[in-house]
């Protein structure tokens, strides 16, 4: 049965369809903004899978027909996930993912796949909204549904799903998932945004889904699947109870030993004791009873917070733990720092490049040039652990995304500063919020190696926890506190504002006073951190590092780069060969000339400048006769560039013939009389008779 809703959503119609396309999938919409257009699908296998988590996959692929493009490369077909492709993947799982029964172990896919794009209108939210349509009206036992809607600001105007356009004006661009009673998900970033603008965007955000859910609840109404029988397991309330009784003060004991690896290896051992304790009867039960033990220290963990403010490590909730912050850690790179919270740990380097090192990115919208990126590593031994090291993985590229967002704001244009940066952070340690670590020694790398930032930049995580009408909101938590609570929100920012942000909640509803008080008490816990990196480093070195290249850019006439290319390339490989500088031009006619030896960067501009040079009026030049004919004689004053001295300008009396005062080959100095519209050079000798070689070769160097 086809059937399709629409709203009026800034004036461009929305709709939402079904029953058309993938028929036989177990839900399936396409999603439609103007002319940009995602087909969701969804399907769930029917027999469970032997596994203990949830076997969801989201994929959101980008077609280049879409766009009316042919892939790029040699096999002229799309490959795997793209960067901004695995980061929108993340952006529909995450809100998606809590809904699902617990218990579910039957393999499920959902794929989003744009089949038009128009350029105009971002698809990511759009496939949010698809998935969770496709999920609402399949048979797959699902709790939505949910919404997603991009929240920007121009002019102080917030605006819901802004075009590309707006969002290159906009000073708020937050991606957010909501129900009707909670905000679930956000992603985003901002322009040192104070945080009463950010909760008015995420509340008007939150405002700005309601549509969408009743369009999905018209389109289950109308075609919806009666959900598959599903009964979550529950579990053993008599093995419960014996857990309990045998060794609850031995699982509350070890659940609250301050460090990490101690704390597991203590649970490890009461969990084993128990088990061994509960005899042969519950000999094949094990994983039963390690569920128990589990339920039993979350229970404890979230008892103790709400109730006494007592956390795992002993701390309040709001004391940021102990930070230690060192820069100009690695002595060959161009910036390092090295940072620790706790038992979380990221040695961060900075790498300054010039302009061929920036990224080429092939997107729908046409290809995206990145001159700043910043890549998350988390490798196994930073959590006691020994894995295959496969390259970065969906949630090392999240992590990275976020770090990147936070620091972008702050980073000098690339006029002010034209460099390319790369920052790379290794987790060394890792127990709650190594995305932040990254964020704090990012900032410190880039001020080690001297790059301008505007303001330095801190990141922080804080937790919630709610039991009943308590609520307790935690600064800087744990692995553990992550993993037990109710929400994880990382905040960046400055002194001044927000500059990124990420949220997941698992609980039905946060006020705006909570969201508010949230983001007061995480603005407390940046600046603290802030103070603490400036114990280190305060403020950007006032010199580059001497080991990063030196940049130097100068202007030239865009009909002038043939001159430094030279044909197919010659005469830029020659300056390169000869000097040892890189050399970078586009097509503006800016220049780069990059080295580490001021003296070969200084050889290499001199030459450029040479190749290059516009002839003055009034001005003095060293230059060869090239030519002489009847009527005067052809002086090349600049490389390939020459100019008449008539016979009548060659002396003060009058000459018969120009060969009586020079020859082909030797020097003359000359003065520029004239150059006419079409760049004929007029020179004089006569008038440049009181100026010897010396003379000139001194007035170029003084220039210069």
């Amino acid at each position: 049965m086809y059937i399709r809703e629409t709203i009026n959503l800034n004036g461009k119609e929305y709709s939402i369809e079904t029953g058309r396309m993938a028929k036989q999938a177990d839900g399936a919409v396409v999603v439609r903004y103007g002319d940009s257009m995602v087909l969701v699908t969804a399907v769930s296998l029917k027999s469970p899978r032997p596994t203990d988590f949830l076997p969801l996959t989201v994929d959101y692929q980008e077609k280049k027909f879409a766009a009316g493009s042919i892939p790029g490369g040699y096999f002229k077909r799309e490959g795997r996930l793209s960067e901004f492709e695995t980061l929108t993947s993340r952006i529909i799982d995450r809100p998606c993912r809590p809904l699902f029964p617990k218990g579910w172990r039957y393999e499920t896919q959902i794929i989003a796949t744009v089949v038009s794009s128009d350029k105009e209108n971002p698809l990511d939210v759009l496939s949010l909204t698809g998935a969770s349509t496709a999920l609402t009206i399949s048979n797959i036992p699902w709790d939505g549904p949910i919404a997603g809607i991009r929240v920007g600001r121009v002019d102080g105007k917030l605006i819901a799903n802004p075009t590309w356009q707006q969002m290159e004006e906009s000073d708020i661009n937050i991606v957010m998932a909501a129900s009707r009673d909670a905000i679930v998900m956000v992603e985003g970033g901002a322009n040192n945004v104070p945080e009463d603008a950010m909760v008015d965007a995420l509340f008007f955000g939150h405002d700005a889904v309601i549509p969408l859910l009743d369009m999905q609840e018209k389109l289950r109404a109308a075609v919806g699947r009666e959900k598959r029988e599903f009964t979550p397991p529950e579990p053993d309330a008599e093995l419960q109870e014996k857990v309990a009784e045998i060794g609850s003060q031995r699982i509350v004991e070890a659940s609250f030993v301050p460090e990490k690896l101690p704390r597991y290896a203590e649970v490890k051992k009461v969990r084993d004791e128990i088990i061994a304790e509960m005899g042969e009867e519950y000999a094949d039960r094990a994983d039963e009873i390690a569920n128990a033990v589990g339920a039993i220290r979350t229970s404890a963990v979230r008892n103790a917070i709400v109730k006494e403010g007592r956390r795992i490590d002993g701390r309040d909730l709001t004391t940021v733990r102990p930070i230690t912050c060192e820069v100009g850690v690695l002595p060959r790179v161009h910036g390092s720092a090295l940072f620790t919270r706790g038992e979380t740990q990221a040695l961060v380097a900075a790498t300054l490049g010039t302009e061929r090192e920036r990224q080429r990115i092939e997107g729908l919208n046409g290809d995206i040039i990145k001159r700043f990126m910043l890549h998350y590593n988390f490798p196994p031994y930073s959590v006691a652990e020994a894995k295959f090291l496969r390259g970065a993985g969906r949630r090392e590229i999240g992590h990275g995304a976020l770090a990147e967002r936070a620091l972008i704001k702050v980073l000098p244009t690339a006029e002010e500063f034209p460099y390319v940066l790369r920052i790379v952070s290794e987790t060394l340690e890792s127990n709650g919020s190594s995305s932040m670590a990254a964020v704090c020694g990012g900032c410190l790398s880039l001020m080690d190696a001297g790059v301008p930032i505007s303001a330095p930049v801190a990141g922080i995580a804080m937790g919630l926890v709610q039991e009943g009408d308590e609520v307790a909101i935690l600064t800087d938590i744990l692995g553990d506190e992550d993993h037990l609570g109710d929400m994880d929100f990382k905040v960046t920012g400055t002194r001044e504002g927000i500059t990124a942000l990420q949220m997941d909640i698992k609980i039905k509803g946060l006020s705006r006073e909570l969201m508010r008080q949230a983001l007061s008490q995480a603005r407390e816990g940046r600046l603290h951190i802030l103070d603490e990196m400036a114990k280190a480093l305060s403020a950007p070195r006032k010199d580059l590092s001497r080991h990063a290249p030196r940049i130097v850019t100068i202007k030239v006439k865009p009909d002038r780069i043939r001159d430094i290319i030279g044909p197919g390339g010659k005469t830029i490989k020659a300056i390169v060969e000869q000097t040892g500088a890189s050399i970078d031009v586009n097509d503006s006619g800016v220049v780069s000339i990059a080295s580490s030896d001021s003296t070969a960067a200084e050889k290499a501009i001199e030459i450029i400048k040479g190749l290059t040079q516009e002839p003055e009026i009034g001005e003095y030049y060293l230059g060869t006769v090239r030519r002489i004919t009847d009527f005067g004689a052809f002086v090349e004053i600049l490389p390939g560039l020459d100019g008449l001295v008539h016979i009548s300008e060659m002396a003060p009396e009058r000459i018969d013939r120009v060969e009586d005062v020079c020859r082909e080959g030797e020097e003359m100095v000359v003065k520029v009389l004239n150059v006419d519209n079409q760049g004929k050079i007029r020179l004089s000798r006569k008038e440049a008779l009181d100026k010897s070689p010396e003379d000139v070769l001194s007035m170029v160097r003084n220039k210069r």
